[in-house]
């Protein structure tokens, strides 16, 4: 996949379009990744004596976005860019293909 966890993404497509955010989770097998804090959905939690929610209730959590609706932010020019690879010593380097430079 062309994201890694905790880089700077921007929606391009959806009811979020526009909004910058950090990937917490990411799920290659399904093409999709999670959010911080866009594309909020409610859960609804039943009573659990086990688990942190002995009353129940309803939660906001993140969910699912595809990967082909957000593009990365370089973190130097701070435009939202394709990801390119390139080999640097022996090891593949993503870098931005707006400035050049390398994305950690």
């Amino acid at each position: 996949m062309f994201v890694k966890k905790n880089d700077t993404v921007e929606v391009i497509y959806g009811k979020d379009r526009g909004k910058r955010s950090k990937v917490i989770e990411i799920l290659p097998n399904k093409n999709k990744l999670r959010l911080e804090n866009l594309q909020m959905v409610k859960k609804h939690l039943k009573p659990n004596q086990n688990k942190s929610t002995p009353q129940g209730g309803i939660i906001d959590k993140p969910a699912l976005i595809d990967a082909s609706n957000i593009m990365v932010v370089c973190p130097s020019c701070s435009q939202t860019t394709r990801i390119g690879r390139r080999m640097e010593d022996n090891f593949r380097i993503r870098y931005c293909r707006k400035c050049d430079h390398n994305i950690e």
